[in-house]
């Protein structure tokens, strides 16, 4: 696997496997990389002649300093594991390298998007979302651009970004990975203790519930049961909420359109978030 960490050494890269035709897949991450990146990688094998990861932890989308402190490091073992999954370059660049000191900063209209959700408790977020992908696509010339359906709003904003910019990417956006109790795959469940990773179980069991009981309890009563069954299980819960596919929150449902449950809720100093379509 080639490691670049310099962005004109990975654009050169990238200039010459286009001139031979190559179809290039991205799969843009964070770190502390589990099976859910990993099945990211592994679609766009199948798909692409190159397959090409990068990790930077992104000081633009974290509301709380702390957060970004906080925020898990394990190089050598995404390195290790890249390689497992047959990876073909990581581009692994500095803070400096990617906001160089002429870097400017833009708006992306993103318009409701932004205001719901994670928007609404994380203002700012999601500008700074954009901003790191617009930078990276802008030295990664891709073909399609994989991200897991975990952060549902995250993909339908850069789904938004990738108008607004007019790039010619395809999005794939690939199904949650899940552990044994459901447990949606997450970075920020290394910082879970023993029994904190016993309770977080609860986040889906509430989509069960909420699935279970959609056809026969309105919205309002589930949501507010789905609530209760995680506040019993210690979470403080920011949102419960189903929305349309497009994320525009419901407060009926025809029993036929498609439907997702989303949830984020703290698990003392954790937050998690997940969500599953329903219908």
């Amino acid at each position: 696997m080639r490691i670049y960490r310099l962005a004109v050494e990975m654009t050169g890269f990238i200039d010459n496997q286009r001139k031979t035709g190559q179809k290039i897949g991205f799969v843009p991450t964070m770190g502390a990389l589990h099976q859910g990146h990993i099945s990211l990688i592994r679609q766009s094998k199948k798909e692409n002649d190159l397959s090409i990861c990068s990790i930077f932890v992104n000081p633009a989308q974290f509301n709380n300093p702390a957060d970004f402190q906080k925020y898990p490091i394990t190089i050598e073992n995404d390195i290790n594991l890249l390689e497992l999954a047959g990876c073909d370059v990581l581009f692994l660049p500095s803070i400096e390298e990617i906001y160089p000191s002429q870097f400017k900063k833009e708006q992306y209209d993103l318009g409701y998007l932004e205001t719901i959700l994670e928007g609404k408790y994380r203002p700012g977020h999601f500008q700074g979302v954009c901003q790191v992908v617009d930078r990276l696509l802008s030295i990664i010339d891709c073909n399609t651009l994989y991200l897991g359906r975990k952060d549902y709003q995250q993909c339908r904003v850069i789904e938004k970004l990738l108008q607004l910019k007019k790039y010619n990417i395809t999005l794939h956006i690939c199904e949650t990975i899940r552990e044994i109790d459901g447990l949606a795959m997450s970075s920020r469940n290394v910082r879970l203790s023993t029994s904190e990773r016993t309770q977080a179980a609860a986040i889906y069991e509430a989509f069960l519930y909420i699935q279970k009981n959609i056809k026969i309890v309105p919205l309002s009563d589930i949501k507010q049961a789905a609530e209760s069954l995680l506040t019993s299980k210690g979470f403080k819960v920011d949102y419960i909420e189903i929305a349309n596919d497009k994320l525009m929150p419901l407060d009926t449902w025809d029993g036929k359109s498609a439907i997702v449950a989303l949830i984020a809720a703290y698990l003392n100093e954790v937050r998690l978030i997940d969500n599953m379509m329903i219908a």
